[in-house]
This record gives C-alpha cells, structure tokens and sequence, in this order.
C-alpha cells in the first residue's frame, strides 16, 4: 500500500497517523495519506521562516525565472499530474488537464510580475523632498484548499505568494493528496530552494494549527461557506490576513430569444462537468416565460446523451463523485427533492457501471418546478444536480437570485443587448458569463463572489491576490546639500 507523506523543508515527512484514500471509479482503497497536526505545521513553518530570510532577498529576476521552470515542467507532465488527479479525484483525465492549465495560467501571470510590482514615485512633493513606495512580502503564509480542484485552486494561491517573495504551507484535500507532493516535486526540480513550499497533510488538527500559530502571516482558503466563516474568524482573531472562499449557488438564466440548443448545450456542461463537484457549477436554470417548455424538453435530452463512466476512459464526460458518501448525500438529496414536490425528470439514482459496480456513480439528475423553499434550491449540493426554476420576466429572475444568501457566479443566456447590460449592472453576484455558462475570470483579474460565497473581501489571484500577499511601504526622502541649513517646523508639517 503506497503511503503518501508530508514534504516539508524539502525532504518526505512521516507522521504515525494515516487515513485511506480511495480511487472512486472502483471503490476501492488505493492509498494511505499520513495525517499530520501541530508538530508537524509548527515544523513546516520554522523551515518555512528559515527559508524567508534569503528568500525574500532573492532579486526577481531570480524569483520569475523559477516560475519560468515550474510553467513549462507543469506542461512537460501535464499528463502524469493529470492521470493522478483523475485517479483520485475521479474527474476524467481531460477535465484534469483542464484545470491544470487554468492553474498555469497563474503561474504565466507572475512570470510578468516585474510590471505588476512596480512602484510609484512623486518628485518634489515639497521643497527638496520626493516620496516612492513598493510592496514587500508578508513571510510564511498557508493555504488550506478544497477536493474538487486538488491542482488548480492552489495555484491560484502559491505561485502569487512565492513570487512575490513570500514562503508557503499548503494544506490539501485529504481526499486526493497527491497532485500536491508531485507540484512540491515540481518546484524542486525548478531550482526553488528548499522551505520555501512546504505541504502538510491532515483534518482538523492540521486546519486548527495553522489558524492560530503566530509564525504564520496570512491564510488563504477555498471550501464550504461554514468551514471559510470559521477559517476567517479564528484566524483574523489571531491576527492573519484571511482569503476565505466559500460556497455557491449559480444560477443560469434563459430568456425567450436565446438560442435554447446553444444555452441547454452549455447549461448541460456546466452543470454535470466534473460531477458538479465545482464552486462554479450551474446548479439552477432559471427559464423565463416561453423558454420554460422547450428548454426542459432540450435539457432532459442532452442530460440522458452524457457519458458516465471511469476517469481514464477515452470518451467519458463524467466521473464519479470523490467518496461514498458525496455518492449517498446527492442521491439523497434527488429523493428529498420528489418528496418536496419537485418533478424529477431525469434520475441519476442508482446507476451501476459494469466493471466498476462499487464505484462511486450516479448519473445526471434533472428537477423541474423547483421552488425557491425547497432543499434542493437552497442547499449547495455539490453534484450533478440540475434544479429548473420557472420566471415570469427577467426582473423575477434578477430579484431571485439577488435573494439567495449566495453570489458567486452566474449566467444569462439572450440575444439582447439590453437584457445583458441590465442583468449585468443589477445582478449581485460577483463574477457574470454572458452566453457563457462558467464565468472563471481569467489569471490577471482576480476570482471572488459576493455575500456568502466571499468571506471578507479578498478575492484570490489575479491584483488581487498580489495585494493579499504583499504589504505596502510610503518612502519620503529628502537629500540636503552637504552644509545646507534646513529650518525644522514644530508644527504638523504640510507640503509647501
């Protein structure tokens, strides 16, 4: 049994504690990841804090040419790193792939860093006195991230915090560890010193840790909006910089004249790609008016044309979900959905796939008449669940989802300018696709909800996630002739 470990400093670390990690197309148990708490993140900062001292000192030109490597080795194993993410995530290996190079396209972001970094400077802002400022790295900061993009959300962190000059923890899934330690492996092989990336795997013990140890500046988090409230409370409490993302509930809207086949095509996609299993997934369609009928009739036919099966099997668009229980939580949640009133239209329920009898399937799920009061509209499920809403008018719509405690992404589908550019400005939600099912911005804007699925104000990557790992210093000087006198004022001194 393949035992997966820490890496810390550099080097495979060890802890007594394990716990399974399974390979959900079989079922079946494929490896042990070892569990580490406060001993091993206090570990992992000292040698994080140890490296910071020369790191921070290294020039950027240093700093990028690193990311420069790690770019092109992450294209170099695009594939390894893809079949392992598959293997233990479940996505098949061409959604794997895809997130990988959402991730690199963070890493391609900072190698332009020098631009981004840049300072300014006012000269003679008073007699003989000019003023600059820059920006400079917090130090050790930690990452604590999700399952469903075991890969690609902490790309959307470390590169931002490393180039920058920052040392970095990471603190994956549990789930599906592996993708971190063959990156570790990769920033190795980049020529970055050791210490300055460090993993640690665990629970609780390991998040807990890594909220309230002093040596550690910032964390930043991806997860369910419960778990990123109590991230950012125990951690701002303990006087971090918090990123803390959390959960969704996006919403796709269908006006009359849109292309219904163009917009079930891509609804169909965003809502059962990758299982569902993403904070982006379109989990509610809201047809409006006339749309309702026929958009039903398209969606229930492309949702019973997608292919279920294992990963790495060519030609499969979903996976199964990441464990047994996410399996039985979704399947559950289909049955509360009929006992609530809701119809189901396409049942996922209880689908087997031969040869992988105990993975961890089910199919495609479509509800329609789904109502604003029932569970399977105002919980995030997580799953290949598609819930169908009905709208009298855009208005209807715009205000349903302006209710919802939710405001992560969403979508409208028209061939109206002005219905886009109304849904846009009154919508309050923080990333929009118009026409585009899955509106992840790209690497130089930054990603970030609104309401709940934000908790505090700091998005991640892009500006702003260069601003979240770094802190800014305002540098007045003045340079007098040798011997001149220069009167000093008691008073508070102005600018003239």
């Amino acid at each position: 049994m393949n035992t997966i470990p820490h890496w810390i400093n550099g080097a495979e670390v060890t802890s007594e504690t394990t716990a399974p990690v399974f390979n959900p197309a079989t079922g079946a148990e494929q490896a042990q990841v070892v569990l580490g708490g406060s001993t091993e993140i206090d570990a992992a900062v000292r040698a994080a804090a140890a490296a910071f001292e020369t790191w921070q000192d290294s020039s950027l030109s240093q700093r990028v040419q690193v990311m420069f490597n790690f770019r092109q080795l992450l294209v170099d194993h695009e594939e390894e790193l893809g079949r392992i993410i598959s293997a233990e995530h479940g996505k098949t290996i061409d959604d794997a792939r895809g997130e990988i190079t959402r991730g690199r396209e963070v890493v391609e972001y900072v190698c332009g860093l020098g631009d981004v970094l840049k300072g300014s400077f006012s000269d003679q802002v008073s007699r003989g006195v000019d003023v600059h400022n820059f920006r400079q790295p917090l130090g050790v900061v930690a990452g604590i991230t999700p399952f469903n993009f075991p890969a690609m959300v902490p790309l959307w962190m470390h590169p931002v915090a490393i180039a920058t000059g920052n040392t970095f923890i990471l603190k994956p899934s549990e789930r599906d560890p592996s993708a971190a330690n063959f990156v570790a492996e990769l920033y190795k092989k980049a020529g970055l010193p050791d210490g300055v990336f460090n993993v640690v795997h665990g629970g609780k013990d390991a998040v807990d840790a890594i909220l309230t140890h002093p040596g550690i500046e910032a964390v930043s988090f991806v997860g369910s909006t419960p778990i990123a409230k109590y991230v950012h409370e125990q951690a701002t409490a303990h006087g971090k910089r918090v990123q803390a993302l959390g959960g969704a509930k996006n919403h796709a809207v269908v006006l009359p004249d849109a292309d219904l086949e163009f917009a079930a095509n891509h609804i169909t996609a965003g809502a059962y790609g990758s299982a569902g299993e993403r904070c982006m997934a379109v989990s509610v369609a809201v047809a409006v008016g006339d749309a309702a009928d026929s958009l039903v009739e398209i969606l229930t036919r492309k949702a019973g044309e997608v292919k279920v099966g294992p990963g790495d099997v060519p030609g499969i668009e979903m996976g199964p979900l990441v464990t047994k229980a996410a399996q039985e939580r979704v399947e559950n949640a289909v049955t509360t959905a009929h006992a609530q009133g809701a119809t189901v239209v396409v049942d996922g329920r209880g689908l087997k796939i031969e040869g992988h009898e105990d993975g961890f399937f089910t199919g495609p799920s479509l509800l329609d008449h789904v109502t604003t009061e029932m569970d399977a509209y105002k919980e995030e499920l997580f799953g290949p669940v598609l819930a169908i809403v009905r709208a009298d008018s855009l208005d209807q719509a715009i205000e349903l989802i302006n209710a919802n405690p939710y405001g992560n992404g969403t979508a409208l589908f028209t061939g109206s300018g002005e219905a886009a550019r109304r849904f846009q400005r009154r919508i309050k939600v923080g990333m929009i696709g118009i026409n585009v099912p899955v509106p992840v911005p790209m690497s130089y804007y930054s990603f970030g909800g609104w309401k709940d699925s934000l908790i505090g104000d700091s998005p991640i990557h892009g500006p702003e996630g260069v601003r979240f790992y770094t802190r800014p210093k305002v540098v007045t000087t003045r340079w007098p002739e040798p011997k001149q006198q220069v009167t000093a004022g008691f008073n508070f001194p102005t600018s003239s």
